[in-house]
């Protein structure tokens, strides 16, 4: 078999998490040029097995950071894919692009990917970042962190909002009172931010 068919057969023994699939998908950039390691990746987009596709997408987050190309298909394709293991890949991929860049220079890439369309690819930036103060930068800057959040509390997805209310809930644990502040400024008759609100203070709402 050729490598595309060997990650495909060793994709499919995972039936729960990715640690093996992360590990797979590690071998073959450290193994091949990142020209060679994108073309595995763009065939095993084509596979209907999931697991396949998050060894892809892996191996994309991989090689964003030194190819915008890789980022792309990441932020277009990726973020369109219909399983919900790879849209779970595809925020640990972005988090190893903002790793891989430095979070503070990769702040255009982050507003940039929390503006796109679809809601897919705001999550990863939303999902993939937690726990945002425990990150480079955002540890000195928690409010910026909170407003880059905050401004996803009225998507359309709950989805994503849940994701919004989970990480500010993150950020709550360290700076409640910074949290507590900005969600006081929200327009809670939205049933869909006020479900964000209730998330974001379940932690402070049980300190008293």
């Amino acid at each position: 078999m050729g490598v595309v068919e060997d990650l495909i057969s060793r994709s499919r023994n995972t039936a729960h998490g990715f640690t093996d699939l992360q590990a797979a998908a590690d071998e073959l950039v450290a193994g091949c040029d990142g020209q060679a390691a994108k073309a595995v990746a763009l065939d095993l987009l084509c596979t209907d097995v999931h697991q396949a596709r998050c060894i892809a997408t892996f191996i994309l987050g991989r090689l964003a950071a030194s190819d915008p190309d890789a980022l792309q298909i990441l932020k277009q394709r990726i973020s369109l894919d219909p399983d919900w293991r790879v849209q779970e890949i595809l925020a640990k991929a972005f988090d190893r692009f903002c790793q891989d860049t430095g979070y503070e220079k990769a702040l255009p890439v982050i507003r940039e990917w929390l503006s796109a369309d679809h809601p897919n690819t705001r999550r990863a930036v939303t999902e993939g970042l937690r726990i945002w103060t425990g990150r480079p930068y955002f540890r000195e800057h928690p409010g910026v962190a909170v407003a880059l959040l905050s401004a996803q509390r009225s998507s359309e997805s709950d989805y994503l909002r849940k994701s919004v209310g989970n990480a500010l809930r993150d950020i709550s644990k360290k700076h409640p009172d910074l949290v507590r502040e900005e969600i006081e400024g929200w327009d809670l008759t939205h049933s869909g931010v006020a479900k964000v609100a209730r998330l974001a203070t379940r932690f402070i709402a049980s300190k008293g």
